[in-house]
């Protein structure tokens, strides 16, 4: 085995009593890719933090390039040629492209000011080992998120990294962004450089790493060579479960009509959309990144206005509910949108888990503009049992809850409201697979209890293993329909990608 550019040996860490890493070994060779996954709370971020001078182990060592490391601040680590790229950029919104790459290592000339030529040019330099093409002299603020993260990375490159660890560096990108950021990863990998990849999409993790070690509880559960695994293996080392666990499913007939929307269109890409929707069924919603999807979620909820057709909910008698025409509309007609970005529409992350769970029914919660503390306490309390939400108390500020929990609060909050349909807009981003299961069941839960949900999903095995039905989108059009028998990821791409071409294929 050739020389390893990184060992973590036996580390250990525990905060105020609780073992957060167990004995943790982790070997990588350079010029390869190396998955790290794991449930949240498995060790990974803590053992990053380690290995960039963030933590200090309680035991173990850490070889770097052959010499031991002890003690070391951020900046040695950074120096040495180690270098994080965290989901949360780091980045100077007002700075200019350039500026940001060499934030707090600007060059001088000898009567002491900046060099803008020479950062210019350097920073053009490094973004063209990446195969990019911007503007150094712009700011950060006018770059999509995509690009930001291409600074980021330029950064590293600056800063001569041998190593660099890019933590869920996919949370933020989509499509051909995601392409891109492949293809940089094949690069630096190309040029020697070791790339540490932290992500909750396995399949991305298939896609790109030579090697993949995973975390549970702390502790190492295996490393193997990406040859020796499939997805089942891996959700099995990660969770302790099959892959067929993973995706719990319910036999019920089809129920009553509950939405029915009928050539819908819009100002944004819909064109004449018509869908059913029935009690007890979970209506998959597929399709390429700007084929249509959110901004179907937005018109069914009324967020966005209709410029032909309509959308009608049926209720329990069948008999057909009035028309809404805004989300308050659609919300007390029974139709609720667990929406794509929960921090920035989902959620009042500043606020308590309390306050966001009851905010839509204070109403009922209300006595003469006075809230009902005793009936509000039982509302968070119940909610925290029926959906298993973990939370330090209901005054914690949801911020501060993992990204699955902070999905649990969102739903617990309409499920307050007592809706008959749900509509969720990628209900699993940034959630780790053992917090997917548990909201897998309770979609299952849901639909038991006769509520109708629609889930738009970028993740095809969440599709087919969850969707009783899909429905395929291709440019703000239908492109087909699958039953769950007849459903593979082939014939999804087929229609997401040809549309209308695929039909008559």
């Amino acid at each position: 085995m050739s020389q390893a550019i990184l060992e973590m040996r036996g580390i250990c860490k525990s905060f105020a009593g609780v073992q957060a890493l167990k004995d943790v070994s982790f070997r990588c060779q350079a010029g390869l890719v190396y998955g790290l996954v794991g449930e949240n709370g498995a060790g990974k971020s803590t053992l990053m933090k380690i290995l960039a001078g963030a933590y200090k182990a309680d035991a173990g060592e850490i070889i770097y390039k052959g010499m031991p490391r002890h003690s070391a601040s951020t900046g040695e680590i950074i120096a040495s040629g180690i270098s994080i790229i965290y989901q949360e950029l780091a980045l100077v919104p007002q700075m200019s492209v350039a500026e940001n790459i060499f934030l707090g290592r600007e060059p001088r000339n000898a009567l002491g000011i900046l060099d803008l030529g020479w950062l210019r040019a350097r920073a053009e330099e490094l973004l063209s080992r990446l195969g990019v093409t911007l503007d150094t002299r712009s700011p950060v603020s006018e770059l999509t998120i995509a690009q930001q993260q291409l600074v980021e990375i330029a950064k590293a490159l600056s800063q001569d990294a041998d190593l660099i660890v890019m933590d869920e560096p996919s949370a933020i990108l989509a499509g051909g962004e995601l392409d891109q950021l492949f293809a940089i990863i094949a690069a630096l990998k190309a040029q020697g450089v070791t790339i540490v990849y932290i992500s909750h999409r396995l399949e991305e993790v298939f896609r790109i790493a030579d090697e993949v070690t995973v975390l549970k509880d702390g502790e190492v559960v295996d490393s193997r060579p990406i040859q020796q695994l499939d997805r089942a293996t891996l959700v099995r080392l990660m969770v302790g479960r099959s892959l067929e666990e993973i995706f719990p499913q319910t036999d019920h007939a089809q129920g009553e009509l509950r939405l029915s929307a009928e050539g819908i269109a819009t100002d944004s890409i819909l064109d004449g959309v018509s869908l059913r929707l029935h009690a007890g069924e979970i209506l998959g919603i597929a399709g390429m990144v700007g084929s249509g999807r959110t901004e179907l979620a937005r018109a069914l909820f009324g967020a966005d206005p209709l410029t032909q057709g309509e959308v009608r909910l049926v209720g329990e008698s069948l008999q057909q509910l009035p028309q809404w025409k805004t989300p308050s509309q659609a919300i007390r007609a029974g139709l609720v949108l667990v929406p794509e970005d929960r921090k920035s529409q989902g959620l009042f992350t500043a606020l308590s888990v309390r306050v966001n769970i009851t905010i839509p029914i204070l109403s009922r919660l209300s006595r003469l503009g006075i809230i009902r503390r005793a009936a509000e306490e039982g509302i968070v309390t119940g909610a925290r049992q029926r959906l298993s939400i973990v939370m330090n108390s209901p005054d914690q500020e949801t911020q501060y809850l993992s990204g699955g929990n902070q999905q649990k609060v969102v739903l617990a909050k309409w499920l307050e409201t007592e809706p008959s349909v749900i509509i969720l807009d990628e209900p699993t981003r940034g959630v780790d697979v053992g917090a997917k299961f548990e909201i897998y069941k309770l979609m299952r839960q849901l639909n038991d209890r006769g509520i109708a949900i629609i889930m738009i999903s970028s993740e095809l095995p969440e599709i087919i293993g969850m969707s009783d039905r899909i429905l395929v989108m291709n440019d703000g059009r239908v492109a087909g329909e699958i039953s769950r028998a007849e459903a593979d990821e082939e014939r999804i791409i087929e229609l997401a990608t040809l549309g209308a071409e695929a039909q008559s294929a």
